[in-house]
């Protein structure tokens, strides 16, 4: 995943864009980069964050950092900003997505002999390629249209100028983007809760397809919204931080409204409920208002030195992070029957151990139940999860295990309450050695969300897709 802010003000912008970008830090893990414009020209710092906070890293620089516009990324990809000198003139670029025609694309400039500087890894650093797009063309709207226009995939991105910002919001609006103000400044963000503590208001949320133009006095649109949104759900239900609004849709409300949706018709009988932290806990205590049973923590988050647990690149190592920062209470969990509620399953690998410890602390009986349906397919979109390959989600072991093969009957599997859901989601809670496992329905987690189901992505839980 990743996220953007930039900011365009009337005075020395840096201190505004080093904490809006910090409170991006929730999306991405691999690296962060800031880059600003003033009367000295472009710079940028770029730092890798897998094993440190973005603020550490970066509090060294802002001394070295002057100017009134600026940009900033989190990114778990590619090395970012990038300052590009072209025709156009000198502009730096952040971008949020994924090209899944990067390949091709890359092959087409080849052919035209263009090269790439950038590398990600050890292929094509994807901004880069973006920002070759955007170059291909007459002007910095029409370059961002001819992005639009050329990737299978999806892209969100803020381009900085000496003369102020273009804010651009994916194709199909996976990715959101909106705009605040206060005195004397204009930003634009990912997450709309970057804005509060450092004085912006929430002014406008862009469409999909939108590009405006932001300087210090206000924004202009470029090119208006389209009508076809595909804005990602899991958002609403686990990477989103829940203070955000996307559409002027709350996440934290999202999140109770599906903690109660889980709730109703749940014929259970427990002593409490209690959310895995951090995105369990909306889910969980939408759960106990529903259930009227109370909401208790029998695991704290420790978070003063361990970072988080998807952070290290392996898995090992994760599973270890995700245990030392989970504390577990033994006077809560001593002979209780405990429902559990959390965002997902991905894996499974964490979740098994969690279990396991409350029985080892003598749990009478463990329930889950998970805020969306069962992850099937992986996503095509946004990178949220680079290391997640088919056989990687808990749903495709299951139905490995039942059918031999991993990519049989894939759409009876995602239809809840059919035969195949049942034995996969069976098959899971065997698994993970629960007493009870449910997952959230398509039809209750779009009416928690509350936007029609054609403007929401869905993809990782049914395999709808669109480019």
């Amino acid at each position: 995943m990743g996220g953007l802010f930039g900011i365009t003000a009337k005075t020395d912008c840096v201190k505004d864009l080093f904490y809006g970008t910090d409170y991006h830090s929730h999306l991405g893990t691999k690296r962060g980069g800031l880059a600003v414009v003033g009367d000295t020209g472009f710079i940028r710092s770029i730092h890798n964050i897998e094993n440190s906070y973005f603020r550490s890293k970066f509090e060294a620089d802002l001394s070295e950092f002057k100017g009134n516009y600026g940009i900033g990324v989190i990114s778990d990809t590619e090395a970012q900003p990038l300052i590009i000198n072209s025709h156009l003139g000198t502009f730096g670029i952040v971008t949020v997505g994924k090209i899944n025609n990067l390949r091709e694309l890359t092959n087409n400039a080849f052919y035209q002999k263009k090269y790439f500087s950038e590398t990600s890894g050890q292929d094509i650093n994807p901004t880069e390629l973006i920002a070759m797009l955007i170059c291909e063309e007459g002007s910095f709207a029409e370059g961002i249209q001819h992005v639009f226009d050329s990737i299978r995939g999806s892209c969100t991105l803020l381009l900085l100028t000496e003369a102020g910002l273009y804010a651009a919001r994916d194709k199909l609006g996976r990715t959101p983007l909106v705009i605040g103000s206060k005195h004397g400044a204009y930003a634009a963000s990912s997450e709309s809760s970057a804005f509060p503590n450092l004085g912006f208001e929430t002014e406008y949320f862009l469409g999909p397809r939108e590009i405006v133009f932001i300087n210090p006095d206000g924004y202009v649109t470029v090119n208006g919204p389209g009508e076809s949104t595909q804005i990602c759900s899991f958002l609403w239900v686990y990477y989103g931080y829940p203070p955000s609004c996307y559409e002027n849709i709350n996440v934290e409300e999202v999140r109770y409204r599906c903690g109660k949706a889980l709730a109703r018709d749940d014929p259970i009988s427990v002593d409490f409920v209690s959310g895995i932290p951090d995105s369990g806990i909306g889910h969980a205590m939408g759960y106990a208002h529903e259930k009227g049973i109370p909401y208790m923590r029998p695991y704290v988050k420790y978070t003063p030195t361990w970072p988080r647990s998807f952070m290290p690149q392996s898995q090992s190592m994760r599973d270890l992070v995700a245990k030392m920062k989970l504390i577990p209470n033994k006077s809560l969990i001593r002979d209780k029957r405990i429902v559990f509620c959390d965002d997902s399953i991905v894996r499974g690998t964490q979740l098994r151990d969690t279990i396991q410890i409350l029985y080892d602390y003598g749990a009478r009986e463990v329930h889950m139940r998970i805020a969306c349906p069962t992850l099937i397919y992986p996503c095509e979109f946004l990178n949220f999860s680079t290391s997640r390959s088919t056989l990687d989600l808990a749903g495709r072991k299951a139905i490995l295990e039942l059918e031999g093969s991993a990519d049989q009957s894939l759409e009876d599997y995602a239809k809840a309450g059919s035969q195949k859901n049942r034995a996969m989601v069976e098959q899971i809670r065997m698994r993970l050695g629960l007493t009870s496992l449910k997952f959230q329905t398509m039809d209750n987690l779009v009416k928690a969300i509350g936007l029609p189901k054609e403007k929401l992505c869905t993809h990782c839980w049914d395999g709808s897709s669109y480019c």
